[in-house]
């Protein structure tokens, strides 16, 4: 994981899914486009809470807006396509 990113101590979730993989592809995308992220994992005991949970990407406030202009790219490219599409059947 890359380090707590250094311009603004405050973060922003630009990102949240239950899969840490597709966490971590955003968080690659986005290192791509020179923005520091970090991934927070938000998992409780299943024990306690069934199905609560998931991972988070968060980024400094300042490039909150260019990390969801890359991750909506990403998200309507056509490879995005064709894994949602491989991931339904």
């Amino acid at each position: 994981m890359t380090s707590l990113p250094q311009a603004d101590p405050e973060l922003v979730q630009v990102f949240d899914t239950q899969q840490e993989s597709e966490a971590m592809v955003v968080q690659s995308l986005l290192s791509s486009a020179g923005i520091e992220s970090i991934i927070t994992n938000l998992d409780v005991p299943q024990d306690l809470m069934p199905g609560v949970g998931g991972v988070v990407v968060q980024v400094n406030r300042a490039q909150a807006e260019a990390a969801r202009n890359v991750i909506e790219d990403y998200k309507n490219s056509p490879a995005a396509e064709e894994e949602d599409e491989m991931e339904a059947t």
